[in-house]
């Protein structure tokens, strides 16, 4: 049986990923592929509990140290449980974020040292790293204007500060800058537009 393949995407606040993701999912179903849609933290029984200890609380709930272990703790499971099933049963997983939100927030962002980072990934992700990862990119003003456009703060990152979300996008750019995998999406377009780039990346790589 065939290796299924794995897409990641990864971004700042507001940049859209969630509809592009929810959308490349259809598209790759219409091709009678086998798809399982998914998303970090979560993706998993164990990791969505995680993920409501992460994600919600004020801003310095948790300190960057803190996060990363519980991000990783949550990737663990979903990887166990999710994504290596999925994979090995020959499906395609499109994954909401993935390792790289945790080198951008939780280091570039947060500060907790790369080497730290880096030997967590080896340790859980190991050799299950992203065929692809779409890097959507915005500026930054653009993306908060757009998380607060939806009426509250979707989770206690967005509400973390003008200075770290910069250090996110460049952080993310870096990120794509250095690995082969990455291809940046612009994400300052209308949504179809938006939707293109993606398909054209993911056919020039996967199809």
């Amino acid at each position: 049986m065939t290796q299924g393949r794995f897409i990641t995407f990864e971004g700042g606040e507001g940049t859209g990923k969630s509809t592009q993701v929810a959308r490349l999912v259809e598209r790759l179903r219409a091709r009678d592929l086998e798809v399982v849609q998914t998303r970090e933290p979560g993706g998993s029984q164990g990791a969505e509990e995680i993920r409501n200890l992460a994600l919600n609380g004020d801003a310095g709930r948790w300190s960057p140290m803190t996060e990363t272990l519980l991000m990783f703790a949550a990737r663990s499971d979903h990887l166990e449980r999710t994504v290596r099933p999925a994979l090995e049963a020959g499906r395609w997983v499109v994954c909401d974020r993935f390792a790289d939100s945790s080198r951008a927030y939780q280091g570039v962002g947060g500060g907790t040292p790369a080497d730290f980072i880096e030997a967590l990934d080896a340790a859980v992700v190991g050799v299950t790293q992203p065929d692809l990862t779409l890097v959507f990119d915005l500026p930054v003003e653009v993306g908060l204007e757009r998380a607060f456009g939806r009426g509250l703060f979707e989770t206690r990152f967005e509400s973390k500060g003008l200075a770290f979300h910069e250090r996110l996008r460049r952080g993310f750019l870096e990120i794509a800058r250095t690995h082969d995998r990455c291809v940046v999406i612009d994400a300052d377009g209308d949504m179809d537009t938006v939707t293109e780039r993606v398909w054209a990346a993911v056919q020039g790589r996967l199809l």
